[in-house]
């Protein structure tokens, strides 16, 4: 019958498509084949982005993640096409016209309208009254003439031993069979869907006084919006009060407003057959369209709710991530606590555990003089440089202890974010790390070592379990948990990973290994003692030609054979630097840290076909600063000595606080307490608030005006939307 070939159909539905990518991105079309291209050769996002910044134009890691998105939804499409386009050859329905729709199909939903009316399905009212010889007669109503009298034309339909025992009968079978052709018409469907999209709301209320005993629900007993712009933060609450059953919800245009613009669709005069297309159409509406439609509806708008959600998440996560790290530095780790007592943990630089004790300053044991005592012995022996305090119970009075000891000298005394802290104290990593340890001691180590290197210490911990984000339990899972792990390999890549000290779990997000191959460079690093060049990479089992180029340049050897090791310059890359040393004639040690020798470089000397102006540039600025981190400065932060207690806290007053946690509804800040404070959206700007995100970031230091005290909720509204004196 002339059909295209599957693999034709394929290429040509792909070249439309990354088209239409390159558009929606504001690309060039050449990028985004060249991106295809890489994803094909098994690259990594981190690598492509990194070292083919020539092929991509210099696509950054987030752009070309957008890519490979829409290049796998384009492949779920063409997957679903060719299912349907087998079955309508198993029926014997596909034709020419037909193909041609489906080739031409860019949704899943216009797909799906296509192939409904040839989709096997159970037994049907349409289906049962064609069975009975009814689809005539609706053929000959949906016609709609003027002068025609449906009853009497039913009466010849009439028929007993098929069950239509009255004209009737033989009508509302009619009515049915109409019905259901309306609702597979796939002109109809695509305009319905765009009303239902346009106008469609969504609404939720209490279904019962018993049902919400703790009032958690109580903002949304009664609420309605336009669906597609509702706040993500009340979509996911509105349908997690739907789950547990307190809330009943609706997510579709009003009724009577659906039915009308079905009519204007389908009817096209007022005759007596009019009459009972209309009754079919308020029947199909109510039957078969709107519940249809309203899932779509509904699907979009969790997918949208979704999707805000977790970029929310992806963006505090990297925030978090690349939080500035204290460095190589000595560091006692407290864990505080009152009944069960503040654990110390002590570290040299390299974040090594070196000893381990409990102390009970606190009620109800109050052993100050004992746990000034150990403390004294713990900051004599081990000379810390800064002592980390988890913030989460007796943190404030465990830091107002600590600073009275007056012992401390030059010590930075730092409160550290701890969550997460149980969960990698209980995990198998935790386990792994310290097995004759128990969960107390892994808790003040990993409070320890987040001062040190926040990246290396959290990429151990489910993000989940991090603190950051909002209805993370909502949203959904895979998408949740993809976006997350491209964030944490993100950071990890852009900060680079010393492969000597790296943990498995650290090693395991770097381009190309993963767990088994981590596994295997931390085993060959045991067998045969620290790595000392680059290529003995590919001694490790299982690391083969591809999976060292897309490591290499992302692992840091530091001290060892070539100095290029320790910087982000690719080994394939290495000879370009060798000749620029031989034009010089130096060694590349010279050039390294030699602003003087390297303005002698001219790069343009060095482009060739396989090394453009973009690698090499890159080159310049790792000779400059080899192995530079690129996360900022670690700087203490202080909060107010005057504010203990929530009711140290008056309307007015101005402090200073860190932010914890952004959300679409606004951000939490840290000054001082057990609990946040909240700046609502309408608090961050005198401009108008797109997303908080515009405005804040996690970690950020702020300086805060306490707008108002709930003490017996313990919660603190605050404004940044104000002038300092």
């Amino acid at each position: 019958m002339g059909y295209l070939s599957l693999k034709t159909h394929g290429e040509i539905t792909l070249t439309k498509e990354t088209k239409s990518i390159a558009e929606e991105l504001e690309i060039e079309l050449g990028q985004v084949k060249a991106v295809k291209s890489l994803l094909e050769d098994d690259n990594t996002i981190p690598f492509i982005a990194r070292y083919r910044k020539e092929e991509t134009g210099s696509l950054d890691e987030v752009q070309i993640g957008e890519i490979k998105d829409e290049l796998e939804r384009v492949k779920k499409l063409e997957s679903r096409r060719d299912t349907i386009i087998g079955s309508l050859k198993e029926q014997e329905e596909l034709t020419d016209e037909l193909r041609k729709e489906i080739d031409q199909a860019t949704s899943l939903s216009e797909l799906e309208d296509i192939y409904l009316p040839y989709k096997p399905s159970r037994s049907t009212k349409g289906s049962k009254a064609k069975e009975r010889g009814l689809e005539p007669l609706a053929d000959i109503i949906q016609e709609q003439r003027p002068g025609l009298n449906p009853e009497v034309i039913a009466k010849s339909y009439v028929d007993e031993e098929k069950g239509v025992d009255d004209p009737e009968a033989a009508l509302q079978g009619a009515r049915d069979v109409i019905a259901e052709n309306v609702n597979e018409n796939k002109e109809v469907r695509q305009k319905m869907r765009e009303f239902f999209f346009e106008n469609g709301s969504i609404k939720s209320e209490l279904k019962d006084s018993e049902a919400d005993p703790d009032e958690k629900y109580r903002e949304y007993y009664d609420l309605e919006e336009p669906a597609l712009s509702a706040p993500s933060h009340r979509v996911l609450a509105i349908f997690r009060g739907e789950n547990e059953d307190v809330l009943s919800v609706k997510v579709r245009p009003p009724k009577e407003e659906g039915i009308k613009k079905l009519k204007g669709l389908i009817i096209t005069g007022n005759s007596r057959s009019s009459d009972q297309v209309k009754l079919a159409i308020e029947d199909c509406y109510k039957r078969l369209l709107a519940p249809s439609l309203e899932t779509d509806l509904r699907n979009k708008v969790k997918e949208k709710a979704d999707k805000e959600a977790v970029e929310v998440f992806e963006d505090n996560l990297e925030e978090l991530l690349m939080s500035p790290p204290l460095g190589q530095k000595r560091v006692l780790g407290i864990d505080p606590g009152f009944k069960s007592g503040c654990k110390l943990a002590a570290l040299d630089a390299q974040g090594k555990f070196l000893d381990y004790e409990a102390v009970f300053p606190h009620e109800p044991q109050n052993e100050t003089d004992s746990a000034t005592e150990t403390i004294s012995e713990f900051v004599s022996k081990y000379d810390p440089e800064a002592i980390a305090i988890g913030d989460g119970t007796a943190s404030q009075e465990t830091e107002s202890f600590v600073r009275g000891l007056d012992l401390l000298g030059d010590i930075t005394v730092v409160r550290v974010n701890e969550d997460g802290a149980s969960v990698y104290s209980a995990s198998e990593i935790g386990r792994e790390e310290f097995p004759e340890q128990d969960v107390t001691v892994r808790g003040a180590i990993s409070i320890g070592r987040r001062l040190q290197d926040p990246l290396s210490e959290l990429v151990k911990i489910d993000p989940k379990s991090l603190g950051i984000g909002q209805y993370q339990h909502d949203v959904d899972q895979n998408l949740l948990e993809n976006k997350l792990t491209e964030v944490v390999e993100r950071c990890v890549n852009r900060v680079g990973v010393n492969v000597n000290t790296a943990s498995e779990k650290l090693l395991t997000y770097v381009a190309g290994l993963g767990p088994t191959l981590a596994g295997n460079i931390v085993g060959y690093r045991t067998d045969n003692g620290q790595f000392t060049n680059i290529e003995q990479l590919k001694e490790v089992p299982r690391i083969g030609p591809k999976t060292f180029q897309q490591s290499a340049g992302f692992l840091r050897i530091v001290d060892g054979d070539n100095p290029l090791d320790n910087s982000g310059v690719h080994p394939e890359d290495y000879s370009v630097v060798e000749k620029m040393a031989n034009d010089l004639e130096c060694a590349i040690t010279e050039m390294v840290n030699n602003s003087e020798i390297q303005e002698e470089i001219n790069l343009e000397n060095y482009v060739d076909s396989e090394v453009g102006l973009p690698t090499l540039t890159d080159i310049l600025d790792e000779l400059e600063k080899p192995g530079r981190d690129p996360r900022p400065e670690f700087e203490p932060f202080d909060f107010s000595d005057d504010i203990n207690e929530i009711s140290d806290l008056e309307e007015g007053l101005v402090i200073p606080g860190v932010v914890t946690n952004v959300t679409n509804f606004g951000a939490f800040v840290d000054i001082g307490l057990k609990s946040d404070g909240l700046i609502h959206i309408s608090e961050l700007s005198q401009d108008y608030v797109d997303h908080p995100r515009n405005v804040v970031k996690l970690n950020q230091r702020v300086r805060v005006k306490v707008l108002d005290v709930d003490k017996p909720r313990k919660r603190v509204s605050l404004s940044l939307n104000f002038e300092e004196d």
